[in-house]
């Protein structure tokens, strides 16, 4: 593929030469048009000489005398001509050399200015005609004169013309090249910086960058944050499930360790080994989490669609309870991570269907910020004992499964958004309520 720079050079010298092909056509014209209008003028006059020259004699003919006209009309091909027709007769020019010179009849009270290609020795000429009627008899009067003289000024003009234009076109086309090299020097540097960030020198694209580029700069950034946000999430999932292990994996080495299986060697020595493997598979997972983590994923979702969706899913689930979940969301698409989202929203639910008792209500709305709030019809819980529910792995109630690390989560996800996260007793089921408010650019609503 042509690179940028060849492509906006090569326009501009398109451009250019079009330009400058248009102007060279005008200019050629103008040029040509104003030195045939002051050789009309000239025409003209040499023209309106002859005539005033016309007298009539004693046997009532017309008479003329060209001698004030100058000898230019008197030397042999000179280039200046004339002929004058009275009634039949003809009168050339001794410039001429009595050759006759095929001019163009005209009309009474005509006057015609016109080019003649094949005049003496091939001279292309410019033609001046007039007919009239003096003393009673019909005059026509016509001067030319020799074309060349114009056309070798006018080829000289061409051919500097031309050079002058070549040398713009080569000093616009030079110009527009160091331009675009300069103005791509820019592109350098981010590229300079997306090669530190790469080896963890920074985090984000900080270049003051032009209009054209902030978007591409924008979106890297938010695609680098995402990735980041990735990581985190890996690291804090590994934990999660490390922190979940480590209870029963507990268990497991005491009962590896139980004189009871003192009997049975072969079965002891079994256990430990597979319990060592698991403990070394954790070990494992969580060394490659700090230095590794998922790639960006789809951010585009419909609220509406997908709380429906992850209802169903979570009624399947809790069948045994015959929930019912009301969900207030909008039909539209947000730009928003969509992971982030389900892992937050999920969390929420699960936790309020592991304690209602048949009712929970989610509600999503966008403002100035997207406010996220879910409320069940379980016991809930006092305010004294709402805050600690967001402490990692504590759990209020032991009789119910899980492994307190839910709402947690949710509290990592909106800290790392900068929102806020709020629990409480719903006011109109009177079970568990909470609320979770994160920062939401309305242009990314449609």
């Amino acid at each position: 593929m042509i690179s940028l720079r060849q492509r906006l050079i090569r326009g501009l010298a398109l451009i250019l030469c079009v330009v400058f092909a248009m102007h060279w056509l005008a200019a050629d014209w103008v040029i040509r048009t104003v030195a045939e209008k002051q050789m009309t003028t000239r025409l003209s006059h040499d023209g309106d000489s002859l005539s005033d020259t016309l007298t009539p004699n004693a046997n009532g003919q017309l008479n003329f005398d060209s001698y004030h006209l100058g000898s230019i009309y008197d030397e042999a091909f000179s280039g200046h001509y004339f002929v004058v027709q009275i009634d039949t007769a003809f009168y050339y020019s001794r410039s001429l050399q009595n050759l006759a010179l095929a001019v163009k009849p005209l009309d009474i009270d005509e006057t015609r200015l016109y080019h003649l290609d094949d005049g003496p020795k091939q001279q292309p000429l410019l033609v001046f005609g007039r007919r009239f009627k003096q003393f009673g008899h019909q005059v026509s009067i016509s001067v030319a004169e020799d074309l060349t003289a114009i056309g070798h000024d006018i080829t000289a003009i061409r051919l500097v013309y031309l050079g002058l234009t070549l040398l713009v076109l080569l000093s616009a086309v030079a110009l527009q090249s160091s331009d675009v090299k300069r103005a791509l020097r820019t592109l350098n540097k981010v590229k300079n910086q997306l090669a530190d960030i790469a080896s963890g020198q920074r985090q984000q694209v900080t270049l003051a960058v032009p209009a054209e580029i902030k978007p591409l700069v924008v979106e890297v950034n938010r695609l680098l944050m995402l990735v980041v946000r990735r990581l985190q999430q890996s690291r804090t999932a590994i934990g999660n499930l490390a922190h979940a292990l480590k209870t029963p994996l507990a268990m497991l080495f005491r009962i590896a360790d139980n004189p009871v299986l003192a009997d049975h060697p072969e079965l002891q020595q079994q256990l430990k080994r597979q319990t060592a493997t698991i403990h070394r598979c954790i070990e494992r997972e969580l060394k490659r989490a700090r230095i590794a983590g998922n790639q960006q994923t789809n951010t585009m979702f419909n609220p509406y669609q997908e709380l429906a969706s992850l209802s169903q899913l979570l009624q399947t689930i809790y069948s045994e309870k015959s929930l019912q979940i009301d969900v207030n969301a909008p039909d539209l698409l947000v730009n928003y991570d969509r992971e982030d989202f389900f892992e937050l929203i999920g969390n929420l639910l699960d936790n309020a269907c592991k304690w209602a008792k048949h009712h929970i209500v989610i509600e999503i709305s966008f403002t100035e910020t997207l406010a996220i709030s879910v409320a069940d019809d379980g016991p809930g819980c006092a305010n004294a004992d709402a805050q600690l529910l967001t402490q990692r792995g504590l759990r209020l109630d032991e009789s119910v499964t899980g492994h307190g690390l839910g709402l947690a989560i949710v509290r990592d996800i909106t800290e790392f958004y900068g929102g806020s996260f709020n629990v409480g007793r719903s006011p109109q089921l009177g079970g568990f309520l909470a609320t979770v408010f994160l920062p939401l650019n309305l242009k990314y609503v449609k």
